[in-house]
């Protein structure tokens, strides 16, 4: 049931693009290694457009559920305690606590629309060292 309500929240996120399509999406600037673009949020979710390069680190949310959807490229991804392979078209839930992190594979950088709820603040966020 919690998948059928990402799906959900995933198409609020697309529909509210103006019909714009997320693989159309472009960086609005230079970026090293991360970056991250708002789409829409409220107090029930979050929803993003996340380039990476490299990677992101190990960390967790201690608040809240992030759902990504592959958009493009490749990574390797730690959930967890396991290591999964992801590419376009995969959807992938992390449960609040849930360690992860994602080293791209691909030549081109990895394109996620990550779907967070509730809202994201940015406060919760936890990297492991």
């Amino acid at each position: 049931m919690k998948t059928f309500y990402t799906i959900i929240l995933i198409a609020i996120c697309q529909s509210l693009l103006a019909q714009q399509s997320l693989t159309d999406l472009q960086p609005s600037n230079e970026y090293e290694n991360i970056l991250v673009e708002k789409l829409t949020t409220d107090e029930y979710a979050s929803c993003y457009v996340i380039w990476v390069k490299q990677e992101v680190k190990e960390h967790k949310h201690e608040h809240h559920t992030e759902n990504l959807y592959i958009i493009d490229g490749t990574g390797k991804m730690l959930l967890g305690n396991k290591t999964i392979r992801v590419k376009a078209g995969d959807f992938v839930t992390i449960p609040y606590g849930t360690v992860h992190s994602v080293e791209v594979t691909s030549e081109t950088p990895l394109k996620v629309m990550s779907v967070q709820a509730p809202e994201f603040l940015g406060k919760d966020r936890v990297f492991i060292e």
